[in-house]
């Protein structure tokens, strides 16, 4: 591989430590740092949304327009993560609104145009601002256009005749399906005859565009690399993913240990590590903390943690039907998450029968997620389907046991005590069922009852994995040299 440095934009539509919603965020702020601390020439691209903090505040770089119809004008900003520059695209009607994507579960009518016009825009201020990256890599629906537009508006043009794309598929259930109405600000889809997005004679798939037109494609985790390629885990996308099958890449996610480390990590009332002593205190003084903040009895029972969305993807349809059965145990179970109505008015519902040991806090907090995490001893992760996953690997670094369906990331990254007792991080199941899942519950639960010992060492097993930025960095370096050489 070639080792001169690259040139690199990363185009997403959340980064951390700016605005989040999800992991994407995560990944858009870690990875970047990762590839920055690697020598490599990174910038981030990001809509201005009125939710960054201190955006106003941010020197402008450029005011522009598009330089293709409708010629929509926009400003781009100078603000930066870590040690990585970002470009936030302001255009006030589109991303001066109170949220990212959606309002009351709602999503904006015109989030089509809105991503649309971000993808030919971030790609528009490249020569505006005299940078000329070697790759241009995606992410997701919201920046699928990016790769398409690389290909389909500037392959003839000198400035980005040479650039290369790759898109990141974070989660294929989440297409960009729009018609072409909702997309007439990018004057390509005037024609209703636009292969590589279409799904239909009236509508297109983004995140279908950015797949059959990058270089590259990488899916966040290698066993989801292999499910894009079946009609089941792709959700719709199989003939796309086994056509690219040759480009598809899977690279786990890492994990960001400076945001994520019981031993410094400010949101903790106790601070702890791996050494025996250490870890039961710091466990049980965080476990306290969090039964005192949130209303639960101040017991020395085992504790089962989970802050995901709520939605059909992170089995909480698994879980709701074993409650009843759960709660029969000396446990307690903490839920820390927003999503769909019915879904957190069953565990309200819950919630209120079974105060004595279940609480659900409708909310995201990221200083009660590290809380959750540390004071747990197991975090629960039943999904139906989960590309990489990121709480599993919090959780181990938290010396908290993962238990999770055996799909994507999770596959990759837990090993279950049944499967190899001696190097086991965790617990896994592999049947979509609730009763499946109560089984390996109640298998985790046995272990740490009647072998606190035994529990203790998969504890500092968990937590001697490293799943660091590091090593996938070197991965996407080499992905996108071979991009490049392609």
């Amino acid at each position: 591989m070639a080792t001169n440095p690259l040139s690199i934009l990363f185009v997403a539509s959340e980064v951390d430590g700016l605005i989040k919603s999800g992991g994407l965020a995560d990944v858009a702020k870690a990875l970047p740092q990762a590839l920055h601390s690697a020598g490599q020439d990174i910038r981030i691209a990001i809509p201005g949304y009125s939710g960054i903090e201190h955006l106003s505040d941010a020197p402008i770089l450029l005011e522009s327009q598009l330089e293709s119809w409708p010629h929509t004008p926009y400003r781009v900003r100078q603000c930066a993560v870590g040690d990585v520059s970002v470009y936030a695209i302001e255009n006030e009607s589109y991303f001066a609104r109170p949220a990212m994507y959606a309002e009351n579960n709602q999503a904006y009518s015109d989030n089509g145009e809105r991503f649309a016009f971000f993808s030919a825009a971030a790609l528009d201020m490249l020569p505006k601002l005299g940078f000329q990256p070697n790759i241009v890599h995606a992410n997701d629906w919201h920046t699928g256009l990016v790769p398409f537009l690389l290909k389909y508006r500037y392959q003839r043009n000198d400035f980005y005749r040479f650039m290369r794309s790759i898109i990141s598929v974070h989660n294929a259930v989440f297409k960009g399906v729009f018609s072409y109405e909702d997309v007439r600000c990018l004057p390509e889809f005037h024609s209703h005859d636009i292969w590589p997005a279409a799904i239909s004679h009236s509508h297109i798939a983004m995140l279908k565009a950015g797949v059959m037109c990058a270089d590259k494609i990488n899916a966040v985790s290698p066993s989801y690399a292999e499910e894009l390629k079946t009609e089941l885990g792709s959700h719709g996308m199989a003939w796309e993913f086994q056509t690219r099958a040759n480009d598809l890449v899977g690279i786990l996610n890492g994990c960001d240990y400076q945001a994520w480390n019981p031993e410094t990590d400010t949101y903790l009332p106790v601070n702890y590590n791996a050494e025996r002593e250490s870890l039961s205190a710091g466990k049980r003084g965080c476990k306290q903390a969090l039964q005192e903040q949130i209303g639960l009895p101040i017991l020395d029972v085992p504790m089962l943690g989970m802050v995901c969305r709520l939605t059909q993807q992170k089995g909480i349809y698994y879980l709701l039907p074993i409650l009843k059965d759960l709660l029969k145990h000396q446990v307690q179970l903490v839920i820390v998450g927003t999503g769909e109505p019915i879904l957190a008015e069953n565990l309200r519902e819950m919630a209120g029968r079974y105060s004595d040991k279940l609480v659900f806090i409708e909310a995201y907090n990221n200083q009660l997620a590290h809380l959750v995490e540390a004071a747990s001893d197991f975090f629960l992760m039943p999904s139906e389907f989960e590309p990489c996953g990121l709480n599993q690997i919090y959780s181990m670094a938290y010396g908290t046991l993962p238990i999770v369906r055996s799909v994507g990331g999770l596959k990759d990254s837990v090993i279950d005590y049944d499967d190899d007792a001696h190097s086991a991080t965790g617990f896994a199941f592999s049947e979509p069922t609730s009763q499946a899942l109560l089984l390996v519950i109640q298998r985790a639960l046995l272990l740490y009852c009647q072998s606190p010992n035994e529990f203790v060492r998969i504890q500092q097993n968990a937590m001697a994995q490293d799943f660091c930025w590091t090593d996938a960095a070197q991965q996407y370096i080499a992905l996108y040299h071979q991009a490049l050489e392609g």
